[in-house]
């Protein structure tokens, strides 16, 4: 059974940084396009950036031109740098397949980003 575990959510003031990691268990990743998503408080979750399994990337406007997302095949892993965080950023980020669902229709507890003065 695939499992996702989300890491590297913190408290970070706005235009500061932070990077998300997302390891794998049960299953390699490296076939399947992958994504990174958020919920905020009363807001449905959303896509914020997904990857390929051949690298390509696409990002959502807000996340455009301040995340970069990626994927290490060989540690089964991906990441979300995440620089120039704004308030509107606060939300649990998760990751899961790009679409959602394919491996495993189980959300890890995601990694809450809290972006605050």
């Amino acid at each position: 059974q695939v499992q996702l575990a989300e890491s590297g959510g913190g408290l970070v003031q706005p235009g500061g940084s932070l990077r998300l990691s997302c390891a794998a268990s049960g299953r390699r990743l490296r076939f399947y396009a992958m994504g990174w998503y958020r919920q905020a408080p009363g807001k449905q979750r959303e896509l914020v950036a997904r990857i390929s399994s051949d690298g390509t990337t696409n990002y959502s406007d807000s996340a455009k031109g301040r995340f970069t997302i990626s994927r290490d095949n060989a540690k089964n892993t991906m990441s979300l740098q995440m620089n120039s965080l704004k308030p509107e950023d606060t939300a649990v980020y998760y990751c899961n397949t790009f679409p959602a669902g394919i491996l495993t229709s189980v959300w890890g507890q995601g990694t809450q980003v809290t972006v605050s003065s």
